[in-house]
C-alpha cells in the first residue's frame, strides 16, 4: 500500500532553516508529481510547493517563493523540502502528498490521492 512518511520538523528560530524529507513506498515514485502541503494551527491546509515525477518542474506557493526549495532523488524514493528564511508564520504541520500523473502539480487537495502523516514545524522568536 502507498506510505508517505514526513521527516525533519522542528524547532526554528526566524531565519533558519530546515529540510524535510518524505520517503515514498508502495508506487512508482518517479512516476507521479509530488507535493508539500501545511497546515496551521485554526487555519486550513494549504499547498506549498510541487514537482514533476521526472524533477523537471517546481512551482511554488506566493507565500515561500524564494525561501523554500522542492527536490527530489527518485532512486531512494524521497521528497525533500529545504526551508530557509523561517518565518514565525511558517510554523504549521507539513504533508507530504502524492499526485495522480507525472507532470501536473496539483495546488488543490483533490488533485492528490495519499497524504503523510505530517512534521510539525515550529518557527519561535
Amino acid at each position: 500500500q502507498v506510505q508517505l512518511v514526513e521527516s525533519g520538523g522542528g524547532l526554528a528560530q526566524p531565519g533558519g532553516s530546515l529540510r524535510l524529507s518524505c520517503a515514498a513506498s508502495g508506487f512508482t515514485f518517479s512516476s507521479y508529481a509530488m507535493s508539500w502541503g501545511r497546515q496551521a494551527p485554526g487555519k486550513g491546509l494549504e499547498w506549498v510547493s510541487g514537482i514533476y515525477g521526472d524533477g523537471s518542474e517546481t512551482l511554488y506557493a506566493d507565500s515561500v517563493k524564494g525561501r523554500f526549495t522542492i527536490s527530489r532523488d527518485n532512486a531512494k524514493n524521497t521528497l525533500f523540502l529545504q526551508m530557509n528564511n523561517l518565518k514565525p508564520e511558517d510554523t504549521a504541520v507539513y504533508y507530504c502528498a502524492k499526485g495522480k500523473a507525472p507532470n501536473k502539480i496539483g495546488t488543490i487537495l483533490r488533485e492528490h490521492d495519499y497524504w503523510g502523516q505530517g512534521t510539525q514545524v515550529t518557527v519561535f522568536s
